[in-house]
């Protein structure tokens, strides 16, 4: 039994009113309801779904694989390899842990990021690598991170932490992959990050920056992502002759500069389709005489970095707060298909100076849409004083602070009759709405340490 939360809004009401409707649907994706008042530059983008059905929380229950949690997103394997090869040595480092909730399934990626068995009778079952087959690949790479529903969130080297937000609007496309497009942003950013830290050499703070290092995930993943489909049709044809193909069907054969121009004229025929949000904090340090713990948060999008100091009262604990980015309501900053923004052109890194012992929580909307910043933090640093008190039901550490986070703001997102942050913009733009927001929730957490 999850814990209530005492809750307080300027839209408060003492029972269901009938003038506030329910929506069971969704609506409509492309254009938006207000999109004549906004520049014709944004229609492409899409936003994210006003759907405010719930589950039964029992029914959630049931299906556990939509939760999960740890200390670190690396599976075994990766960890081991990543040892082996270990970063710098940095004279601070986050102690981390994450809690997720996904409201669906996620779409299955495609090949080639999976491999699925050969249809041929022929071949052995043992051709086929199980473990191969379960996990993404990109480059010949395992993709890193975790995907939860339409987010995906990584943890990198006890210094890097991220959540991207897949814009789920995309499963509704034939080629849509919301999901696949946030890991693999996710997946680069890390690896962006971790190249800035290998030349072996001391990296000023001043030569860290993390919006080049998305802005260069952004090119990694729309290469990745660029005509996937048309070559994994190709490889169906499982070695057929494609050009006698096309001059039986009558096609003919054009020359290369030909076939470049026919892609110019569709482009993106082939792509696979998304887009994300991207949040991060990334832990450095001053180079001075005694260094100094300095969190470089950078956010595109509705996601939100909160920077926090436990030891201060709950009203004063914030030290630092992201600003979420939007086109218009409900529809965040976002990177990828038909989206103009980009990370040097939109995305914003602030340096804050923090000490040993604070927490930075980098989070998707799916805590911030049910939850307000006060709660968040009352949250956070009542479980943060558990776990300094040595209380046994905090024993699971930064762990244990994230899972409580995601079930307050899964108790507000699974109420239909909840007062949200979510409920309250809505009608604030004069929308019908009640309850909290059914989203996947994603929560990383990770407290500054001093290395011993």
């Amino acid at each position: 039994m999850l814990t209530p939360v005492a809750r307080s809004s300027r839209h408060a009401i003492t029972s269901p009113s009938p003038r506030i409707l329910r929506f069971v649907g969704c609506l409509p994706l492309i254009s938006r309801p207000c999109a004549a008042e906004h520049p014709a530059a944004l229609q492409p983008h899409l936003s994210r779904h006003l759907n405010l059905c719930t589950f039964a929380t029992s029914t959630i229950h049931r299906r556990r694989f939509l939760i999960s949690e740890g200390r670190t997103t690396n599976p075994p394997d990766v960890e081991a390899e990543q040892s082996s090869h270990p970063a710098p040595s940095l004279p601070f480092y986050l102690e981390t842990g994450y809690s997720i909730f996904a409201k669906r399934p996620s779409r299955p990626f495609p090949p080639p990021f999976i491999s699925l068995p050969s249809g041929s009778f022929s071949e052995p079952l043992t051709t086929h690598n199980a473990p191969r087959g379960r996990r993404p690949y990109v480059n010949g790479q395992p993709v890193r991170g975790i995907t939860n529903g339409d987010d995906a969130i990584i943890i990198s080297d006890s210094n890097f932490i991220a959540v991207d937000d897949g814009v789920g609007a995309w499963a509704q496309k034939e080629r849509g992959h919301a999901a696949l497009w946030s890991r693999l942003i996710a997946h680069f950013w890390a690896l962006e990050v971790e190249k800035s830290f290998q030349s072996g050499k001391e990296v000023a703070l001043e030569d860290l920056n993390p919006r080049q290092y998305l802005e260069d995930a952004y090119e990694h993943t729309k290469e990745a992502t660029r005509g996937t489909l048309k070559d994994q049709d190709i490889e169906q044809l499982d070695g057929e002759d494609i050009t006698k193909s096309k001059s039986t069907s009558g096609e003919s054969t054009s020359s290369p500069s030909t076939q470049e121009a026919e892609e110019q004229d569709k482009p993106g025929e082939n792509d696979i389709l998304g887009t994300t949000t991207a949040s991060s904090a990334l832990l450095h340090h001053t180079t001075s005489t005694v260094p100094k713990p300095v969190i470089l948060a950078t956010t595109l999008g509705d996601c939100k970095v909160l920077i926090l100091r436990p030891t201060m009262p709950f009203s004063k604990a914030v030290l630092y707060r992201s600003v979420e980015q939007w086109h218009w309501f409900d529809c965040p900053r976002q990177l990828g298909t038909n989206s103009l923004d980009t990370p040097l052109k939109n995305a914003v890194t602030d340096t804050v100076e923090v000490a040993p012992g604070d927490i930075v929580a980098v989070l998707s909307d799916g805590v911030t849409d049910n939850l307000w910043e006060h709660e968040i933090a009352e949250t956070i640093c009542a479980c943060m004083g558990k776990w300094a008190e040595g209380q046994d039901e905090a024993r699971d550490g930064v762990v244990y602070v994230a899972r409580t986070l995601m079930n307050a703001a899964r108790e507000v997102a699974q109420d239909p009759y909840a007062e949200s942050p979510y409920m309250e913009r809505a009608l604030d733009e004069g929308l019908a709405a009640e309850g909290g927001k059914l989203d996947d929730i994603s929560v990383v957490l990770g407290v500054c340490r001093k290395r011993e």
